[in-house]
């Protein structure tokens, strides 16, 4: 059994997930003018110590949503429009390493429960998204409390394989940006998927596995 890891926003899915959640939260008119405000705010208080990662890490746009709805939002959100963006040939490799009994994890900035409700999609049982900070079952306009994003996700990715007992350095890791690169090389086989032009470089460089629309039908067993 092998773990394997997977990003979700340009590797399962050809979108930034949260950018089209919140489209989809202003069209149901779950956004208004105290949310837009508390993101605002946010920025201006956060984005000093948090440079230009701080937008990232910016979930103040829930302000006040009680995290029970926003899972049940995040369900409807992913079977009803982020499935019609599922990247096919990533799905394929997922499918692929589910069948043959491999420990899959979805590992990715894109918030928790659109991170489940995508995973119970695609026959997942682990997940590791950002968790938001929350009262009371309330969210609040507070830094996560889980980001995987950088080198978070290294760390959060060896937590996971030291708790079940597996070998990162013997683990699959599929990415599409260069901030998974810390991921990418720490693991025996990385394989960047529709890579930014920065990432393929690296790639390149490195001869590793590319997976793109000319590489679609590339085989699956090196992993």
């Amino acid at each position: 059994m092998q773990l394997v890891i997977f990003d979700i926003d340009g590797t399962l899915v050809g979108c930034g997930s949260e950018r089209r959640f919140w489209r989809y939260l202003w069209a149901r008119k779950h956004q208004g003018l105290r949310r837009l405000l508390a993101f605002s705010l946010f920025m201006l208080r956060y984005l000093p110590v948090g440079g230009i990662h701080t937008p990232k890490k910016n979930k103040a746009y829930l302000t006040g949503l009680g995290a029970a709805a926003v899972d049940r939002l995040a369900a409807d959100f992913v079977a009803t429009e982020l499935a019609r963006e599922l990247y096919e040939p990533a799905v394929a490799r997922l499918a692929h390493h589910v069948k043959r009994g491999d420990t899959v994890l979805l590992l990715s900035g894109t918030l928790q429960p659109i991170a489940r409700a995508l995973a119970d999609r695609l026959g997942v049982a682990h997940v590791c998204g950002t968790l938001c900070g929350e009262s009371r079952g309330v969210l609040r306009a507070r830094p996560p409390e889980r980001h995987p994003f950088g080198s978070a996700k290294l760390l959060l990715a060896q937590e996971f394989a030291e708790l079940l007992h597996l070998d990162l350095g013997a683990a699959v890791a599929y990415g599409d940006s260069f901030h998974d690169l810390d991921l990418l090389e720490a693991v025996r086989y990385p394989v960047v998927v529709r890579p930014d032009r920065k990432l393929l470089a690296v790639a390149l460089a490195r001869n590793w596995e590319i997976l793109s629309g000319e590489t679609e039908s590339a085989s699956v067993t090196a992993c």
